[in-house]
């Protein structure tokens, strides 16, 4: 070996240790770089589903017990004595039945932005969330459906809403509002189910390939013929991307055309141009509020650790900030306004809040939107703890639900007219119907939870394919490679 040879540098050689000192635990933390054979991941997924023991069951009798106290029990009460059993009188016609609806239109918002915004951003931590935020975008509009139709009292009149030529010639009027809901509910629930069932297909392929008996059968017809072909995964994709950009617009119109029906009246506190963007941020605020307290519930019961990881609680913990900072800023534009205004009744209205009846709800309400996200999220620890982010979810949607029901309920006690104001208090009948609406949302999860994958293993995969280690210089730095 010549003098020249033995004294040149030699090239520096990728140092794992160093690379992971330098990000310690990145192949522990990060699912996607964190791969696992494909056998492996399909097994803890079919384990998770076939895991029903006895509290699982006890819970699911719980549950559609409530359910049937709610919906057979009080709303068949209603419909026999009419809606007098409820507290829904003047000048307050309009109350926790409407509060329910746009509380879990709102929650609806969860699937559609998590899985197609994030989609279309290509936002990698996305990929194992996307299935359980669109179940909770179906099983909510489930639920938010049926509130205007117990709110309409006469719900077997349910067939004159529907747009069909008939003998009489008579058409639905198109000035309601109930006929605005109905076709946006309509509109959004067929579309989320088509976007949450396209990229099911593979995933039901899957578990035909697992499963055998009913299982098998059921699976089999539901994969319609899956095969894994590269044109099958060329026309399922162009499809999910398709889907992904049409069911944006539908979703920031589904809550605007919600807050059209205050928007649209000449209540005081209600007519106001910026409750479109206020209903639409609260929504997706709230909507990923819940995705973080349903899938921290389902990784715990269904031990789905290796999927669900701190990193992505991580990153919803900011969208969370983000958004409380955006329906902050709408809140306090509305407020403000109205305040400085100093128009009479608006006046009162404010007083009410702050001073009156519902003061405790309201101050609740701005210290679980505002005070709790802005003091506590800016904190990495805190948004990768399990239990802080459980907590914190669960109190944002408490703000939240207090804030429709603020809006819904305590605007209309006092109009223009002194003579006509009043107060609302729910009845039984009321309460026990929302009790039955949270119970079927969740028995409706539970269920889904045993028979479909919540993880998208497919999605996974991809995105472990294309993650990887790069060595630049003597670290290794994580590196995506776009395979579409």
């Amino acid at each position: 070996m010549s003098k020249e040879s033995r004294s040149a540098p030699r090239p520096a050689e990728p140092d794992q240790a160093l690379a992971l000192e330098m990000r310690p635990g990145i192949l522990s933390d990060q699912l996607l770089l964190d791969p696992r054979p494909v056998g492996d991941m399909n097994r803890y997924i079919m384990e998770a589903m076939q895991r029903t023991g006895k509290g699982f069951w006890i819970l699911v009798a719980i549950l559609a017990s409530l359910v049937l106290i709610g919906y057979g029990g009080a709303w068949g009460y209603q419909v026999r004595w009419g809606m007098g059993v409820a507290g829904i009188r003047r000048p307050v016609f309009w109350g926790l039945y409407i509060a329910n609806f746009v509380f879990w239109i709102g929650i609806s918002h969860s699937g559609t932005f998590i899985s197609a915004v994030l989609r279309v951003f290509k936002a990698e931590f996305r990929r194992p969330i996307t299935r359980g935020s669109e179940m909770m975008t179906t099983f909510s509009l489930i639920v938010a459906g049926l509130f205007p139709l117990i709110h309409l009292g006469r719900t077997w009149r349910f067939y004159w809403m529907i747009p069909y030529f008939n003998q009489r010639q008579l058409w639905p009027n198109f000035h309601s509002p109930l006929m605005w809901d109905m076709m946006a509910i309509f509109t959004y629930l067929t579309g989320s189910t088509l976007y949450l069932y396209l990229p099911l297909i593979p995933d039901m392929a899957m578990a035909r390939n697992i499963t055998t008996g009913w299982r098998k059968r059921v699976y089999g017809t539901l994969a319609l013929g899956w095969r894994g072909s590269e044109s099958e995964w060329h026309h399922l994709k162009t499809a999910i991307k398709i889907f992904a950009f049409v069911i944006m617009p539908v979703m920031f119109s589904v809550h605007t055309i919600v807050s059209w029906d205050f928007g649209m009246t000449l209540v005081e506190g209600w007519h106001s141009t910026i409750f479109g963007p206020y209903f639409v941020t609260g929504a997706i605020f709230s909507g990923v509020s819940a995705v973080i307290t349903v899938l921290l519930i389902v990784r715990k019961t269904m031990k789905l650790d290796y999927f669900l990881r701190p990193e992505h609680f991580d990153a919803l913990g900011k969208l969370i900030l983000v958004f409380s900072f955006a329906w902050t800023y709408f809140w306090f534009a509305e407020f403000i306004t109205e305040w400085y205004g100093g128009e009479p009744v608006i006046s009162a209205l404010i007083h009410m809040q702050a001073r009156g009846p519902v003061a405790v709800l309201w101050y609740t309400m701005l210290f679980f939107n505002i005070v709790v996200p802005w003091s506590t999220l800016w904190n990495r620890r805190i948004r990768r703890s399990t239990t802080a982010m459980l907590l914190i979810t669960i109190g944002i949607n408490i703000g939240m639900y207090l804030e429709r029901y603020i809006i819904v309920a305590t605007f209309l006690t006092k109009g223009r007219m002194p003579f006509n104001w009043g107060i609302y208090n729910p009845s039984i009948v009321e309460l026990l119907i929302s009790i039955g609406a949270l119970s079927l949302f969740a028995l409706l999860y539970v269920v889904a939870s045993r028979l479909i994958p919540l993880v998208p293993v497919w999605e996974v995969q991809e995105g472990q394919l294309s993650h990887s280690l790069r060595p630049i210089g003597r670290a290794l730095v994580p590196s995506v490679v776009d395979l579409e």
